[in-house]
């Protein structure tokens, strides 16, 4: 009886440790996040230069990807977050994984565009005319909006379904007569066609596109504290960007990243409007329209069902999770 006992204390023992060494293991397991070459996302490249995730005690790995290897990589499991547009989020919660957007980043503020082919000054001259974009994305969702804003109606401009990345060659080709993307690839269209000029973008519809950091429900379920650290992280590297005197630093760290001169990644970076704290607390402030990433995500949710990206409309409310921001900026208090 006395050896059983014994043996009995050495197993749960065993357990113990066993258990404790997981948990250990799982502490120490990085959160992974995938980001691409947008300027809102290039910008977690600083806090990873800075070393400043290992001052805030969490781990992370950033995995860079193509945008849509992103979201890909994020559907199979592969990462625990990545940064997309509200609309992509939905697209991608409707059709392959749901997510929660923790951190507002930016919105579009001109990189995304409308560029038209020489001698078309106007939307509205590109009634009865071709535009090459990658229907269901958010760029449609421009055009369409600025269709609306111009009075014209919803069929006068014919779509041809274009992969965002080849639209400066097919502008070229003169197959269309004017493309829809977003940097770098409008900005490729445009050096690539002389003459060729942007007819709207997203600095005429602020709030069309927000970019936020998408993470996993149930990594957010398990990891609050960390996903709280790497909130922090993030308004440090805010903090750093709106400070002038960092800039040509800033510029340098974010243009190393895609392989370009700072000289050539400052327009990028002025197309895109880094919030503050204080504007992404009045964007995550529930409303109507796109002053808020909520009636923003209302209006895209729309869209995607209009263009039968989806059948039905989505609680987009379950997409989107202020309560981390509020908590860091309670913080400062």
């Amino acid at each position: 009886m006395k050896v059983h006992s014994i043996t009995k204390k050495i197993a749960v023992l065993m357990s113990v440790v066993t258990v404790g060494l997981a948990s250990f293991s799982q502490a120490k397991e990085p959160l992974k996040i995938a980001y691409s070459d947008w300027p809102g996302w290039v910008a977690w490249e600083i806090g990873i230069q800075k070393d400043w995730f290992s001052e805030a005690g969490v781990e992370v790995e950033f995995l860079w990807f193509d945008y849509v290897a992103s979201m890909d990589a994020y559907v199979a499991g592969q990462v625990d977050a990545v940064p997309m547009t509200n609309g992509d989020a939905l697209v991608t919660g409707a059709t392959g994984k749901p997510s929660v957007g923790i951190i507002l980043n930016d919105y579009s503020n001109g990189n995304d565009m409308i560029v038209a082919a020489p001698g078309i000054s106007s939307l509205e001259e590109l009634a009865g005319k071709s535009v090459g974009l990658e229907e269901g994305y958010v760029i449609h969702l421009l055009l369409q909006k600025g269709m609306e804003l111009k009075g014209m109606e919803p069929d006068s401009i014919s779509i041809v379904n274009t992969p965002t990345n080849e639209t400066p060659q097919v502008l070229a080709s003169g197959a269309v007569e004017a493309i829809g993307a977003w940097q770098p690839n409008s900005g490729q269209a445009l050096k690539t066609v002389a003459g060729s000029t942007p007819v709207f973008t997203s600095a005429d519809a602020p709030g069309i596109i927000y970019d936020l950091l998408y993470v996993d429900p149930e990594s957010l379920e398990k990891r609050k504290d960390d996903w709280a650290k790497v909130v922090a992280v993030w308004y440090k590297i805010v903090d750093y960007l709106k400070d002038e005197d960092n800039m040509d630093e800033a510029l340098e760290i974010l243009a190393s990243r895609v392989s370009i001169e700072p000289e050539e990644y400052e327009p990028l970076f002025y197309g895109t409007h880094i919030l503050s704290l204080e504007e992404a607390l009045e964007k995550w402030e529930k409303a109507e329209g796109l002053g808020s990433v909520y009636g923003s995500s209302e209006i895209v949710d729309g869209f995607n069902v209009s263009v039968g990206v989806y059948e039905s409309g989505l609680d987009t409310d379950k997409y989107l999770d202020p309560s981390f921001t509020k908590a860091y900026a309670a913080s400062l208090e």
